[in-house]
């Protein structure tokens, strides 16, 4: 992990960066194949895992990040390494936190991803790895349309360790964790036809020419399949949570009994898989479908606004670099300055204020960086100018500029006067300015 640190050092950023170490990959590094396939770590791999780990926090390393989900699979469709390890190696990582904790005096982030509705039954051992550690344990913290209401024992969880200072954090989206199916992306209710299969290799000009033609569009929508798990057919076929993104943008609060594909069908008396094809066709083919999945059994976003009042709580899972054929969050912090502070029409906004301060100075401070986070004499000038009555952000497309070109969702910021990181600008109205003044950030 030194090493890894040294080399990605040396090539200039756009902004500052810093890492985890990921249980996964060390996992596999020092255990290999028995690693990968989730064997029980021996106590020989225990304590190589630790040296390295404490090596990799000497280094710098801002945290360590493991997932015990089972939503997080590899591309062979087993579960990443690490998901089901035993707590003696999750509590080897607590022993090298805290030697580093007393060796250096610096705190750290055990970042752990796990069953949203496992989450309170977690707790003890999540309350004895931070007493252990010395450091912060941050988990995911999202209400599942499984389990609604298990979210109120979680807050009842983190009450209590708030209460015995014991240091635990739930992070929360700024709104649902959701997915965009298009037709260039890696989901959409008809991914899984056969019709739909024939016409994978051809363009996307292709593809739309073809399902305009009555006779595929008719053998598209008279196929039937059954998807494998809840989750993929809620992908498929859940009409009652699926929502057009219309000519404007995506609305992130729409309502089920309005905006849906089940209520706009029950309304026009066609059926949810016509409109969905209708809605993937339209802007010649680049039309989409909004899906949320998280923090939505309500309908509305007002639990989200709770939770991110709650003290133990921090903004996170805004993935904009996972998932980037079906997820699109990197306008997250954008969003949540239009959404909760400005344009919210669905119940009550929050101050600008708090939300600044929810994505500047609580972020720097969790990870434990005293040098950034507000605007005083002698902090770190990344400064953000804003046009508060123009910030918004584009619809999201799908570009292709990653290596191989492959694909990821995009949506971009505007309202932007002025970006500077170091005092460097790095935008200016909204454009990137071609400067690079980022580096890592070491703990």
């Amino acid at each position: 992990f030194p090493e890894f640190l040294d080399a990605i050092e040396k090539e200039p950023r756009v902004i500052d960066y810093g890492f985890q170490l990921a249980h996964g990959a060390l996992r596999g590094y020092v255990m290999a194949e028995r690693g990968a396939a989730n064997e029980p770590a021996t106590n020989e791999d225990i304590t190589q895992m630790q040296r390295l780990a404490e090596e990799a926090l000497g280094a710098g390393a801002m945290g360590i990040s493991t997932s015990r989900t089972s939503l997080h699979k590899a591309k062979d469709g087993e579960f990443v390494p690490g998901t089901f390890a035993e707590l003696d190696e999750l509590f080897a990582f607590a022993d090298a936190m805290n030697e580093t904790r007393k060796r250096t005096g610096r705190t750290s982030v055990f970042q752990l991803a796990i069953e949203h509705t496992d989450v309170p039954d977690q707790f003890e051992w999540m309350r004895s790895f931070a007493e252990r550690s010395g450091a912060t344990v941050a988990f995911n913290f999202s209400q599942t349309r499984h389990a609604p209401d298990v979210w109120k024992d979680v807050v009842e969880e983190l009450d209590r360790a708030v209460a015995d200072g014991i240091s635990i954090v739930g992070q929360v989206a700024g709104r649902s964790i959701g997915v965009l199916e298009c037709l260039e992306g890696s989901v959409h209710p008809f991914i899984r036809h056969r019709t739909w299969r024939e016409l994978e290799h051809l363009s996307l000009a292709e593809k739309v020419h073809e399902l305009k033609k009555p006779e595929v569009r008719k053998a598209l929508l008279d196929e039937s399949r059954k998807s494998s798990t809840p989750n993929a057919e809620l992908l498929m076929s859940g009409w009652e949570r699926m929502y057009p993104v219309g000519v404007d943008n995506i609305d992130y609060e729409p309502n089920p009994t309005t905006d849906s594909l089940e209520a706009l069908a029950h309304a026009s008396g066609r059926t949810p898989q016509e409109l969905a094809l209708d809605a993937l066709l339209a802007f010649d083919g680049h039309g989409m479908l909004y899906v949320p999945l998280f923090n939505y059994s309500g309908g509305d976003l007002e639990l989200v606004r709770e939770l991110h009042q709650h003290p133990a709580t921090r903004m996170g899972l805004s993935d904009a670099g996972a998932h980037c054929g079906a997820i699109c969050d990197g306008g997250m912090p954008t969003f949540m300055l239009t959404h909760w502070t400005r344009d919210r029409q669905r119940g009550d906004l929050l101050p600008v204020e708090f939300i600044v301060h929810r994505q500047t100075l609580q972020t720097a401070q969790l990870y434990g960086m005293t040098d950034r986070g507000l605007i005083a004499p002698g902090m770190k000038a990344d400064i953000n100018i804003i046009n508060y009555e123009a910030l918004g952000f584009s619809k999201a497309e799908m570009a292709y500029d990653l290596p191989t070109g492959a694909r990821r969702l995009v949506q971009r910021g505007s309202g932007y006067i002025m970006t500077m990181v170091s005092g460097v600008p790095i935008v200016e109205n909204d454009e990137f300015t071609g400067a690079l003044p980022g580096k890592l950030v070491r703990a």
